[in-house]
C-alpha cells in the first residue's frame, strides 16, 4: 500500500562483513534498551485461567523476548460469543515507557477497510445508496467522469475490482493530508481506468473514491459515517479515526523503526488526523477488537444483543472477486467487502492485515471453528511478522497441534534470522548510500522553494545546516545522494526510498508527477 517505490533500496540482499558486524553491535544495543523495559512491562489484562490462555501468554512472552526489537504488542482472542483473552505486552512508546494493556490504542492501518465497508453496507441496507448498481444512480451531479460513474458500483470499489486509479486522492488522503471535502470532490475528475475491470488489484483508491462520493452526496465524512454506522452501535468506545484527540485522552502506541544508529526509535512518520483515511484510518484496542471479532463470528450479535441486522455482517465476508495469492502461510482466493478470503492450512480464514511506518496489525477469524484473533504491534520493518506468528500459534493451539512447541521454536528461530538479515541489509544499504557522490550540480540553495502540482499538491525544499530537507505535509526527510544526475533520494515513507529528480530550474519530478516552483 502507499506510494510506489521508485528507488527500491529498502534492504540489500547481501552486506560486507564490516557492515554485518556493525549491524550486530547496533542490534545488541537496541535489544538491551528494549529488554530493560520489557522486563518490567509485560502484562496480561484478563485473568489467566484457561489452559489455552496460559500457553498463549507464555508463547507471547517468549516471542517478545526472542524477537527483542518489537517494543509493544496487544492480543485479543474470541471463541464463539466469548472473549477468551485480551492482553498487553511491552511498551507503547520507547520515549515514555508507558506500558501496553488491553486499552492501549494501536493504529490498525488497512484493517480499517472492513469498518468502512460495513458502514457503507449498512447505509445500503436502509436504501440510502446501492452497492451493486452503478454509482450514477445515487451520486447526483459529480465531477466523476460519466463513463466511469455509469459502469462502476460500490461493490466494485470496495472489492478492488473496479480497475480505477486516482493517485491524487489517495496520496492526499493517506500521506500529505492536504485536502478538504471540496478539494477531494474536484479531484474525482482525475479518476481513470488503469487496468481491466473485474481484475483484482489491491489499493486504497476504491475506498477513497467511495467515501469521497458519499461525502459529496450526503455531506457526511467517512469518520462520522463509521462512528454512526459501526463504532457506536458496536460499543467500540476506544476505537476512533481522530488520532490527535485519542493521544490526548488515551495511550496510543507509536510506530517504531530502527534508527540511523540501529537502535529502535519512534518512526519520524506518525499518523495525524488529516492522514487518517477510509482505507487506513482507525486506532483500536485489544478490548475493542475482541468486540469486533465477536460481531464477525456471531453475525452482528455481541453481549447477547443484536447490533446489526441479520445477514449484514456475514454479507461482507462473501467473495466478490477472485484472486490466487499467498501471504506467508495464508492462501488468498478472493476479496469481499473489506475482507480477504482464503485459508490457513485447511481452515477457511477471513482476514485483513495492515502496516504503515512502524505499525503492524493482524485481524482474522475462522467462521467454521468460531475462533478469531487480533494482534497489533508497534514495529513492522524488521520483525512485524511476529503478529502473524502469534495468531498462527493461537489457531494451532486451539486445534491441538501435536508438535506445537517444537514447531514454533523453529518458527521463532526463522523469524529472528530474518530479522538479523534485514538489519544487516539495512546497515549495508545506509553505508552504501552515504558513500555516494552528491549528484546535484548547483548549490542546495538553488533548489530551495515551494513546488506545486495542481493535482498532487505541494513539496517544500529547504536548506538546514547546509543539508537539503524535503517536506510533504507531515512527511519530512533529509535528502541523500542518488545514482542519477540532478537527483536526490529521500525517505518520506521511512525505510522506503523515493527519488526526486530536478528536470530543469524550478521544476522537479516525484513519483512520476511534475512539480513547478512557485
Amino acid at each position: 500500500m502507499g506510494a510506489p517505490e521508485p528507488d527500491s533500496e529498502k534492504f540489500l540482499p547481501s552486506a560486507p562483513l564490516k557492515a554485518a558486524a556493525e549491524a550486530s553491535n547496533l542490534r545488541e544495543a537496541s535489544i538491551m534498551s528494549i529488554a530493560a523495559l520489557l522486563a518490567i512491562a509485560l502484562s496480561v489484562s484478563s485473568p489467566v485461567a484457561r489452559p489455552e490462555v496460559k500457553d498463549i501468554d507464555a508463547f507471547t512472552r517468549k516471542a517478545m523476548a526472542r524477537v527483542e526489537i518489537v517494543p509493544g504488542l496487544s492480543v485479543a482472542v474470541v471463541q464463539g460469543p466469548d472473549v477468551v483473552m485480551t492482553a498487553g505486552y511491552g511498551v507503547a512508546d520507547l520515549r515514555t515507557g508507558k506500558t501496553v494493556d488491553a486499552d492501549t490504542c494501536f493504529y490498525i492501518a488497512s484493517a480499517t477497510k472492513a469498518f468502512t465497508a460495513l458502514s457503507i453496507a449498512r447505509m445500503a441496507g436502509r436504501g440510502e445508496l446501492s452497492l451493486d448498481a452503478p454509482v450514477k444512480t445515487w451520486i447526483g451531479s459529480s465531477p466523476l467522469p460519466a463513463d466511469i460513474a455509469s459502469s462502476t458500483s460500490l461493490d466494485d470499489l470496495l472489492s478492488h475490482r473496479s480497475g480505477l486509479d486516482n493517485a491524487s486522492i489517495s496520496f492526499r488522503a493517506a500521506y500529505s493530508g492536504a485536502h478538504t471535502p471540496r478539494t477531494m470532490s474536484a479531484l474525482l475528475a482525475d479518476t481513470r481506468r488503469s487496468y481491466p475491470y473485474g481484475t483484482f488489484r489491491y489499493a486504497n483508491t476504491g475506498y477513497n473514491l467511495a467515501t469521497t462520493l458519499i461525502e459529496d452526496r450526503f455531506a457526511r465524512g467517512w469518520r462520522t459515517m463509521v462512528d454512526r454506522e459501526v463504532l457506536r452501535p458496536a460499543g467500540m468506545i476506544h476505537t476512533t479515526a481522530r488520532i490527535d484527540q485519542a493521544r490526548r485522552r488515551m495511550v496510543v502506541a507509536a510506530g517504531h523503526m530502527p534508527g540511523p544508529d540501529g537502535r529502535m526509535t519512534v518512526s519520524p512518520l506518525q499518523k495525524i488526523n488529516a492522514t487518517m483515511q477510509s482505507a487506513g484510518g482507525l486506532v483500536s484496542t485489544a478490548r475493542d477488537m475482541a468486540r469486533w471479532l465477536q460481531l464477525q463470528l456471531n453475525d452482528g450479535v455481541v453481549d447477547g444483543r443484536r447490533v446489526f441486522p441479520p445477514g449484514l455482517v456475514a454479507s461482507t465476508h462473501h467473495r466478490l472477486v477472485s484472486q490466487q495469492a499467498a501471504f506467508g502461510p495464508y492462501t488468498r482466493d478472493g476479496y469481499g467487502l473489506g475482507w480477504q478470503t482464503g485459508r490457513y492450512g485447511d481452515e477457511v480464514l477471513i482476514h485483513h492485515f495492515g502496516n504503515f511506518a512502524g505499525s503492524r496489525t493482524h485481524v482474522s477469524f475462522m467462521p467454521e471453528r468460531g475462533l478469531g484473533v487480533a494482534v497489533m504491534a508497534n514495529e513492522d520493518a524488521l520483525a512485524g511478522e511476529v503478529v502473524d506468528l502469534l495468531a498462527n500459534y493461537i489457531y494451532d493451539r486451539f486445534a491441538g497441534r501435536s508438535d506445537l512447541e517444537a514447531y514454533y521454536e523453529g518458527e521463532l528461530a526463522t523469524l529472528t534470522a530474518r530479522r538479523d538479515k534485514r538489519m544487516k541489509g539495512l546497515t549495508a544499504s545506509r553505508a552504501e548510500r552515504a558513500a555516494r557522490p552528491w549528484s546535484l550540480a548547483r548549490p542546495t540553495k538553488a533548489y530551495v522553494g515551494a513546488y506545486q502540482n495542481p493535482s498532487m499538491g505541494r513539496i517544500d525544499i529547504a536548506e538546514n545546516d547546509g543539508l537539503m530537507v524535503v517536506t510533504i505535509g507531515p512527511m519530512s526527510s533529509r535528502a541523500e545522494a542518488a545514482t542519477d544526475p540532478e537527483s536526490v533520494r529521500v525517505e518520506l515513507i521511512p525505510l522506503t526510498g523515493q527519488i526526486i529528480r530536478f528536470e530543469a530550474p524550478g521544476q522537479l519530478i516525484y513519483d512520476g508527477q511534475t512539480y513547478v516552483r512557485q
